[in-house]
Protein backbone atom coordinates (compact mmCIF):
# COMPACT_ATOMS: atom_id res chain seq x y z
CA UNK A 1 0.00 0.00 0.00
CA UNK A 2 1.19 3.75 -0.97
CA UNK A 3 0.14 5.79 1.80
CA UNK A 4 0.55 9.46 0.56
CA UNK A 5 -1.71 11.66 3.27
CA UNK A 6 -1.54 10.82 6.94
CA UNK A 7 -3.57 12.05 9.91
CA UNK A 8 -1.65 13.71 12.67
CA UNK A 9 -2.74 13.60 16.54
CA UNK A 10 -0.85 15.22 19.34
CA UNK A 11 -1.21 15.80 22.66
CA UNK A 12 -0.63 19.17 24.02
CA UNK A 13 -1.41 21.83 26.37
CA UNK A 14 -3.78 24.32 24.98
CA UNK A 15 -1.44 27.61 25.36
CA UNK A 16 0.91 25.71 22.53
CA UNK A 17 -1.64 25.17 19.77
CA UNK A 18 -1.09 28.50 18.12
CA UNK A 19 2.70 28.24 18.16
CA UNK A 20 2.71 24.89 16.63
CA UNK A 21 0.16 25.90 14.17
CA UNK A 22 1.76 28.63 12.82
CA UNK A 23 5.25 26.96 12.64
CA UNK A 24 3.04 23.49 10.54
CA UNK A 25 2.06 26.05 8.47
CA UNK A 26 5.29 27.46 7.56
CA UNK A 27 6.59 24.27 6.61
CA UNK A 28 3.42 23.74 4.42
CA UNK A 29 1.22 20.87 5.94
CA UNK A 30 -1.61 23.03 7.06
CA UNK A 31 -3.03 23.64 2.93
CA UNK A 32 -6.06 22.08 2.14
CA UNK A 33 -6.80 23.39 -1.35
CA UNK A 34 -7.57 26.88 -1.12
CA UNK A 35 -7.10 27.14 2.55
CA UNK A 36 -4.19 27.48 5.04
CA UNK A 37 -3.64 27.30 8.50
CA UNK A 38 -6.10 24.05 8.44
CA UNK A 39 -6.23 22.03 12.23
CA UNK A 40 -8.83 21.41 14.92
CA UNK A 41 -8.37 20.42 18.25
CA UNK A 42 -10.80 18.93 21.29
CA UNK A 43 -10.01 19.10 25.18
CA UNK A 44 -9.60 15.64 26.48
CA UNK A 45 -8.28 14.78 29.70
CA UNK A 46 -5.69 12.11 30.46
CA UNK A 47 -3.74 10.17 33.35
CA UNK A 48 -0.18 9.72 33.92
CA UNK A 49 2.49 8.66 36.38
CA UNK A 50 6.24 10.12 35.96
CA UNK A 51 8.56 7.35 36.60
CA UNK A 52 11.97 7.81 38.34
CA UNK A 53 14.11 9.08 35.50
CA UNK A 54 11.42 11.25 34.15
CA UNK A 55 11.50 15.19 34.00
CA UNK A 56 7.88 16.36 34.24
CA UNK A 57 6.33 19.14 32.16
CA UNK A 58 3.80 18.76 35.35
CA UNK A 59 3.21 16.33 38.22
CA UNK A 60 5.43 15.09 40.39
CA UNK A 61 7.56 11.80 40.38
CA UNK A 62 5.63 8.37 41.53
CA UNK A 63 2.28 10.44 42.02
CA UNK A 64 -0.51 9.36 39.27
CA UNK A 65 -1.64 12.93 37.90
CA UNK A 66 -5.01 13.98 36.19
CA UNK A 67 -5.27 16.76 33.43
CA UNK A 68 -7.00 18.59 31.03
CA UNK A 69 -4.55 19.25 27.76
CA UNK A 70 -5.85 19.03 23.61
CA UNK A 71 -5.54 16.54 20.80
CA UNK A 72 -4.41 18.96 17.94
CA UNK A 73 -5.47 16.92 14.49
CA UNK A 74 -4.64 17.62 11.45
CA UNK A 75 -3.50 15.80 7.69
CA UNK A 76 -0.19 16.07 5.47
CA UNK A 77 1.59 14.01 3.11
CA UNK A 78 3.41 11.46 4.35
CA UNK A 79 6.67 12.96 3.02
CA UNK A 80 6.76 15.62 5.15
CA UNK A 81 6.09 13.70 8.52
CA UNK A 82 10.00 14.05 9.33
CA UNK A 83 9.46 17.71 9.77
CA UNK A 84 6.06 17.62 11.24
CA UNK A 85 8.25 15.76 14.13
CA UNK A 86 10.64 17.59 14.40
CA UNK A 87 8.77 20.78 14.34
CA UNK A 88 6.21 19.49 17.06
CA UNK A 89 9.09 18.12 19.21
CA UNK A 90 10.77 22.03 19.08
CA UNK A 91 8.26 23.42 20.32
CA UNK A 92 6.76 20.77 22.60
CA UNK A 93 7.01 21.20 26.31
CA UNK A 94 6.57 17.07 27.11
CA UNK A 95 9.91 15.51 27.63
CA UNK A 96 7.91 12.95 25.84
CA UNK A 97 4.88 14.32 23.78
CA UNK A 98 2.67 11.80 22.24
CA UNK A 99 2.38 11.90 18.49
CA UNK A 100 0.04 9.52 16.19
CA UNK A 101 0.76 9.11 12.79
CA UNK A 102 -2.29 7.70 11.44
CA UNK A 103 -2.51 5.90 7.24
CA UNK A 104 -5.49 7.68 5.38
CA UNK A 105 -6.91 5.83 2.74
CA UNK A 106 -8.97 8.98 1.02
Amino acid sequence: MDIKIVKVEVLLPEEYIEQLRNELNELGVLTVGNYDHVVSYTVTKGYWRPLNKAVPYDGEIGEISFGTECKLEFRCLYSKIEEVKKTINVIHPYEEPIINVIPLLN
